[in-house]
């Protein structure tokens, strides 16, 4: 492991990649101990504290673990699906808000994700899928639900979709495009959208992922897709009619 002291890039940056690209290539395997702080710096030339913060660099990204006591120090972290969802949703949000994705490719990104998982999900899904999905439909029928709750349980209603594949790497591809792209849409077609449309067709796609017909959700996610895509026209066209 190296670094650049010539380079202009932070020291505890480039100790973090270099610890990082060990890790990635094999180098170092999980539950290994890094080399102490100290054994860290003489190692790098570099300050304890540079040190120090390298690894605070490594835990944020859940590289690895840190234990106290005699036993204690720095530990390859085994990282789980579960772990990068967090900051793969973040990592989403922040690429749709921060780059202006307009909101066709967003909703065409998504659903074409959503719909490779539909196959899936029909052979696959389980009891507890399904029943998630029931429930969340059921939910988005009441009168009183407002907007806030029908858009998390929105969310909460594709999750499931996606889940019941039971391809823990789609699931986590898919993190991204449900909970970071479903609400940008639901943000932006809200006030146009009718609930029961939805409704109806969740209860299309619920259906079909219940009798395994494949072939089915896909069409139900297709008109979804349309109805989806017609509201965020609508809805940029309200915009400009104001804004002109």
């Amino acid at each position: 492991m190296k670094i650049d002291p010539k380079s202009k890039a932070d020291l505890s940056a480039q100790i973090a990649k270099s610890i990082r690209d060990a890790i990635i290539e094999g180098q170092m395997n999980v539950d290994d101990r890094l080399p102490s702080e100290a054994e860290l710096a003489d190692q790098f030339d570099v300050s304890r504290p540079t040190v120090r913060e390298a690894l605070k660099r490594l835990a944020a990204q859940n590289l690895i673990r840190t234990q106290r006591g005699a036993t204690g120090g720095a530990f390859v972290r085994r990282l789980s699906y579960q772990d990068a969802y967090a900051n793969h949703i973040t990592t989403s949000t922040l690429l749709l808000s921060m780059n202006a994705v307009d909101f066709e490719t967003a909703c065409e990104a998504r659903y074409a994700l959503e719909r490779a998982c539909a196959p899936l999900s029909a052979e696959r899904r389980t009891p507890d899928h399904l029943a998630t999905m029931r429930a969340e439909i059921h939910r988005q029928a009441q009168p009183g639900l407002s907007d806030e709750s029908f858009c998390d349980s929105d969310v909460a209603f594709h999750r499931a979709l996606v889940d019941g594949a039971g391809n823990p790497v789609l699931s986590y591809q898919l993190a991204g495009a449900v909970e970071a792209m479903q609400p940008l849409m639901n943000m932006i077609t809200f006030t146009a959208r009718n609930r029961e449309v939805i409704v109806g067709l969740h209860t299309c796609i619920a259906d079909a992922i219940e009798a395994g017909t494949a072939q089915a959700a896909d069409q139900a996610l297709a008109e979804l897709t349309a109805y989806t895509l017609k509201l965020g026209d609508q809805a940029m066209a309200e915009r400009a009619a104001k804004s002109g």
